[in-house]
Parts: structure tokens; C-alpha cells; sequence
């Protein structure tokens, strides 16, 4: 078994499958099983089920790796968790209040007044649930092995082609906001990963700009719906307001998260994280090129 696994094709297609797999079960308790709990204890049943589905959630991730890797996940390291977390999650928040804010000055988004009384549990639970099972997924696994095989220019690629085409199923979704998505999302939270070398701020940074986007905006996120602290409409041309699909198809959201990325990857370079084009299929493989 190690020496299957110090393939790293089939130690990506394994981690794949099962982070896949653990994703949607959680998604599953989410979507499926709690709304059939009785109402009066559905709120309490939500929390206890995100608790329990998260922290499977890594759990899953930290054993599989562990078992197929036999290292230390420092790309989990507890230590790290808070800074980065606090740190990914005031840059989401910052990147979408953006988003809405040149919009507004365009006269594309409007936002309604503020609504205290309203319930942010939807779509917390959506935030930290895509924000740690996503993260895990794309940057865990796809960005990282593929980054091992072949260098970060083809684990950007790869991984952020993967993400956008991911968000192809939906509603309202279309190619050009999949496009969208692999490039606002899929090279910013890449980099974000690359910059650090932890999971932490790419999960803090995808739950912050879901959670500005649906708890905060009220805005559509990724063709679905939500209902949070304003209720922030779009008007005008689907290059600006993203359609059906909402904010993160427009052009804005692309060229400021594009920005965010520039500036990161630079900061990522600097630091010496940018891995040349090479190819190490093994983990005995010699690089057929400086890595």
C-alpha cells in the first residue's frame, strides 16, 4: 500500500474522492436532515450539526493525508489557526464590501435598509461549511498535489479551472461565470494557500466573502439565494451585475479579486513560494527541472 501511495496520482485521486465524498454528507445533514428535526429545536439541531460536520470535516482530511502522506498536516497546524482565520476572513469581508461598494458608486447595486431582527444562521452555516469543505478540496488536495507534480503555475490552473467548473451545476450558472469564478476565486484563494502554506487563511478568506455576500449583503451567491442584514438588488447589464448568478460573475468582482491576487502573489514570490515548472509523479522522482 505505501508504495501505491508514494504515487501521487493516486494518492490526489484517493484524497479527492474522499474530501468529495465528506463534503457532500455534510451538505447532506445541512440540507436534508435538519429541516426534518421538529421546528422548535431545528436552530439548535443547525448549530450542533455545522459543529460536528466541520469538525469532521478536517478530522477526514487531517486522518486521509496523514495515512497516505505518513507526515505532520502543518498545513492544518492548530497554532496557526487563529491569525490566519481572523486575517482570510477580514480580507473576504474587505474584497466583497468592495465589490458592493463600486457598484453602488455605478448605480448597479442598491442596498436596502438594515433588517436587525434577521436570522444569519442559513447563511453562516453556508459560509463555514463551503469555506472548510471547499478549501480542503481545491487547495488540500487538488492545489497542493498537483502543485508536488508539476509546479504552482500548473496547480493554479488546474486547480482553479477545477473550482470554477465545480460552480457549472449552479443556478444560473453559465460559462462565463464559471470563468468568473476560476478567476476571482479559484487563482485568489491559490495564491492566498501558496502565500502562507496553510489552509487557514483560504478558509477564513472564502467563509468572509460568503458571509459578506449572504449574511451581510443579502446578495445572491452563486445562483442561490439568501437573506441577510440588507437586501442588495442589481440593475443593469449581466457584465456588471453577474445575473441570476449574482455579484461574483461581475466584472468588478473579477478585476478586484484579481487585484487582491496580483498583490499576494507577488507577496507569495517574494517569499520564495513559487515553485517552477517540474515533474515529480513519485515521491522518489528527481525533478526533471529545478522545483
Amino acid at each position: 500500500m505505501r508504495i501505491v501511495f508514494d504515487n501521487r496520482i493516486a494518492r490526489f485521486v484517493v484524497l479527492f474522492v474522499l474530501t468529495i465524498c465528506a463534503y457532500a454528507g455534510a451538505q447532506f445533514v445541512q440540507v436534508w436532515a435538519v429541516p426534518h428535526v421538529p421546528a422548535e429545536s431545528r436552530e439548535n439541531a443547525a448549530i450542533a450539526a455545522e459543529i460536528v460536520c466541520a469538525t469532521l470535516l478536517l478530522l477526514i482530511y487531517w486522518a486521509s493525508v496523514r495515512l497516505l502522506e505518513h507526515r505532520r498536516i502543518g498545513e492544518l497546524a492548530p497554532q496557526r489557526a487563529p491569525a490566519n482565520l481572523l486575517a482570510g476572513a477580514a480580507i473576504g469581508l474587505g474584497l466583497f464590501s468592495a465589490v458592493i461598494a463600486a457598484l453602488s458608486a455605478i448605480g448597479i447595486a442598491h442596498v436596502g435598509h438594515f433588517n436587525s431582527g434577521q436570522s444569519l444562521l442559513g447563511a453562516t452555516d453556508m459560509a463555514i461549511l463551503s469555506g472548510i469543505g471547499e478549501e480542503l478540496i481545491f487547495r488540500g488536495v487538488v492545489y497542493r498535489i498537483f502543485e508536488e507534480m508539476f509546479g504552482s503555475l500548473v496547480a493554479l490552473i488546474v486547480s482553479a479551472a477545477f473550482f470554477g467548473a465545480t460552480h457549472l451545476a449552479n443556478p444560473g450558472a453559465t460559462l462565463t461565470s464559471g470563468a468568473a469564478i476560476a478567476l476571482e476565486a479559484g487563482v485568489l484563494l491559490g495564491v492566498s494557500y501558496m502565500m502562507v502554506r496553510n489552509l487557514w487563511l483560504p478558509i477564513g478568506l472564502h467563509f468572509g466573502w460568503n458571509f459578506a455576500e449572504s449574511a451581510i449583503f443579502g446578495s445572491v451567491v452563486s445562483g442561490n439565494a439568501f437573506k441577510g442584514l440588507f437586501a442588495t438588488t442589481m440593475t443593469g447589464p449581466e457584465l456588471l451585475t453577474g445575473g441570476k448568478f449574482g455579484p461574483e460573475a461581475s466584472v468588478v468582482a473579477v478585476a478586484i479579486c484579481a487585484a487582491a491576487a496580483a498583490v499576494i502573489l507577488v507577496v507569495a514570490v517574494r517569499r520564495g513560494e513559487w515553485k517552477t515548472l517540474h515533474l515529480a509523479i513519485n515521491d522518489k522522482t528527481r525533478p526533471l527541472a529545478p522545483a
